[in-house]
């Protein structure tokens, strides 16, 4: 057994997780163990890890969709348990290049192992910035490119994870990812949790491509009909998350639901009112909605 599992959450995108997978066993200067988390697919998933001889991946079929969050607090909780000193948390759009893991661990030593988190700096597939991954230095603040290209290291306020190293131990005190979040904002929860006790970095020598369709953040304002039910989790999430910042996160979801509404009257191109009616059920159920900080052996 290696010292960090790999926990790769995935739900019927089997070609991207083929991917992801090799990119994985070809790192250089670094191994490390492979945990696919797999929402109970219904492509070829399976199929598709089995199609690697490699001991080093190990399959997990979590019996029901839990979404991403579920998907990531079921992985984490495993991986600890079973003894490793690290996880390293991704989705299955993730390609991590060659040295992206022994990247991550020369900014251990060069931290002298004074950190909670390390993230890595992600790039979309053309290689501009990826912005759907654009860690936070701040709650109104986001990194620019001169940093991620910098080579350095720089202290965050919360990320995604698209690529994320975390210690064990941060997990066994802190807690999990909140699965109950399903999808949405659970990265940045759990990285601003992390964050009140630890120090998160990026290291911008450690580099992914977040093989998206597009390099854009959420826009819900341009999303179609048949999608906009499931943008109730985010500003649901959303409400939990910030209002655990005090004035300065209420000040957030204001500023955050006066631009999605506005956005939303200015640049959809139909479904106005219905879009606005998911933003405002949303927030309204976050004002409600009190999940539950699940620990390693809870």
């Amino acid at each position: 057994m290696n010292d960090t599992a790999a926990i790769v959450v995935t739900y019927n995108r089997c070609d991207m997780l083929k991917q992801n997978i090799a990119c994985l066993l070809n790192q250089k200067d670094a191994v490390c163990d492979i945990y696919v988390i797999d929402n109970a697919s219904t492509d070829r998933t399976r199929e598709t890890v089995q199609s690697f001889s490699d001991k080093r991946i190990h399959y997990f079929n979590t019996g029901a969709n839990l979404g991403g969050a579920g998907g990531f607090e079921w992985g984490v909780r495993q991986a600890v348990r079973d003894g490793y000193k690290y996880v390293w948390l991704m989705d299955d759009d993730t390609l991590p290049h060659d040295t992206a893991l022994c990247e991550l661990f020369r900014a251990d030593e060069e931290l002298k192992g004074d950190w909670g988190a390390l993230s890595s700096a992600a790039y979309w597939v053309d290689g501009s910035v990826d912005n759907m991954a654009r860690a936070k230095t701040g709650l109104f603040s986001r990194v620019s490119d001169e940093a991620v290209n910098s080579g350095g290291l720089l202290k965050l306020a919360g990320c995604s994870f698209v690529s994320l190293l975390v210690k064990s131990q941060v997990v066994r005190d802190v807690g999990l990812p909140i699965g109950e979040y399903f999808i949405w904002t659970d990265d940045l929860e759990y990285t601003g949790r992390i964050a009140q006790k630890y120090s998160i970095y990026l290291v911008s020598r450690s580099k992914v491509t977040h093989a998206r369709k597009e390099n854009m953040r959420v826009n819900f304002a341009h999303e179609s009909p048949d999608r906009i039910d499931r943008y109730r989790y985010i500003y649901r999430n959303d409400v939990h998350c910030y209002k655990q910042y005090g004035v300065k996160g209420w000040v957030y979801l204001a500023v955050k639901f006066t631009y999605t509404v506005v956005n939303i009257l200015l640049r959809s191109k139909g479904s106005r009112w219905a879009k606005i009616r998911v933003v405002l059920e949303g927030f309204r159920e976050g004002f409600r909605f009190k999940p539950k900080v699940n620990y390693v052996n809870s």
